[in-house]
């Protein structure tokens, strides 16, 4: 179902739909999340220290290949082949023929073509399959005789030669055939079969764990701040040379506006119902939002934006990632109704509330200096905020309020009023 969402065309009005049956967030994972997930679940369930093992997972619509030791992938790919869509294609009606098997297999080969070689450099020290293709091949292998320690490709072409004598996925008279994996045996055996012979895989032992517990492990990580979000951020931060100083000067002053406002926005429409991602979210936008520096400083925000957009981070949902690229295009210049344009509807007022927040951290802090800037005091008003600052502060400080004075107006367009008190008033 992964894959048949990312590729739907409706899958925002669906996601929608079920965000309000359910009543909770719906996240649509990347096939590179997917991928990551995959192998935490696989790595859990098969522990092999300091070893480096292959896992692959065939899905319906998508293939997942990784290779990674520990718990951590070093390469990972999602391919467009899945069971139902190569048994749909390659074998319509359930028929079953050699020439088919060899079509399949052959759409396959060429679909791993591109990260054959990849793979084959990085090396493995063990193969690992998972889902319900691998299993149900494996089970096949085992109930029918044709069993060993480890799936083998030439255990494969046995069960491949029964299905094509059978002819027919109605006619298939193998013990340990479940009846709802018939009709997709075919495609699922020949995208295993292509990706023995393309790897070059030996052997591969079958896995209980999968995509499902690697999502488990993955929120008990957070828990135990063990946050693969995190480790994406900082790989980020390392790679462009974040200013980790003045970075961190915006989180301490973003976190300590959302501090006065989040209880008061917390019982509001439109705020985010998962406990303490908003606070995440603005630690990860104030660490990025001036990646596009490395670029250029002439539209750097849009060029960050661009960034966080498109590379990989693992552990963020799609929509996630969406806000915090909207965080690091939002926090400075003029701002416009395109700015939130990526981001779901429901989270709009959400986001909007947040780059809000980080516009007047990064405003307070653009002298790059610590410990020159009060944290104001911010409440929340029926149309927007008031900032109030400490009595004569913003007289001592021209440019400030000049810079608040512009940062009214270009907040005025977005449905959220800024208003700034001084102390006396």
């Amino acid at each position: 179902g992964t894959n048949t969402l990312r590729r739907a065309r409706n899958a925002r009005e669906f996601l929608d739909a079920a965000r309000h049956a359910l009543g909770r967030p719906v996240e649509i994972i990347s096939g590179q999340e997917e991928a990551r997930l995959i192998y935490l679940g696989i790595a859990h369930v098969n522990p092999l220290e300091g070893s480096k093992r292959l896992a692959v997972d065939i899905g319906g619509g998508s293939t997942e290949i990784i290779v990674g030791r520990g718990f951590d992938p070093l390469r990972s790919h999602s391919l467009d082949m899945g069971c139902v869509r190569a048994s749909r294609k390659y074998f319509p009606d359930g028929v079953i023929t050699r020439d088919a098997f060899r079509k399949a297999e052959l759409a396959a080969a060429l679909e791993l073509r591109a990260v054959r070689e990849a793979f084959r450099t990085l090396g493995w020290d063990a193969a690992i399959g998972s889902s319900g293709t691998i299993n149900a091949v494996s089970e096949l292998l085992r109930a029918n005789g044709w069993d060993g320690p480890e799936m083998t490709l030439a255990r494969m072409k046995k069960l491949r030669k029964a299905m094509i004598t059978a002819g027919h996925v109605d006619r298939l008279e193998l013990d340990g055939l479940k009846a709802d994996r018939a009709a997709v045996l075919p495609g699922g055996l020949a995208i295993l079969i292509a990706v023995f012979r393309s790897l070059s895989v030996d052997t591969m032992t079958p896995s209980s764990g999968a995509l499902r517990e690697g999502v488990l492990y993955d929120l008990v990580g957070r828990i135990e701040r063990h946050d693969a979000r995190d480790r994406a951020i900082r790989r980020l931060v390392e790679q462009y040379h974040v200013d980790l100083a003045q970075a961190g000067r915006v989180e301490r002053t973003a976190l300590g506006l959302l501090a006065q406002v989040e209880d008061a926005w917390r019982g509001s429409d439109g705020w985010e119902p998962q406990e303490g991602l908003a606070r995440k979210l603005l630690t990860w936008g104030a660490l990025l939002h001036e990646i596009g520096l490395t670029v250029s400083y002439s539209g750097y925000h849009k060029h960050g934006e661009y960034l966080v957009s498109h590379l990989d981070l693992p552990g963020f949902a799609a929509d996630d990632q969406r806000v915090l690229a909207t965080l690091v295009r939002g926090h400075r210049r003029k701002m416009s109704a395109a700015v939130f344009e990526p981001v779901p509807a429901d989270r709009v007022l959400f986001t909007r509330r947040l780059v809000v927040l980080l516009r007047l951290a990064v405003l307070l802090n653009r002298s790059r200096l610590s410990g020159t800037v009060p944290v104001p005091d911010v409440r929340v008003e029926e149309t927007g905020l008031s900032v109030k600052f400490p009595t004569g502060w913003l007289d001592e400080h021209p440019l400030t309020r000049a810079d608040l004075e512009s940062e009214t107006d270009y907040l005025r367009g977005t449905g959220l009023e800024l208003s700034v008190v001084d102390g006396s008033a």
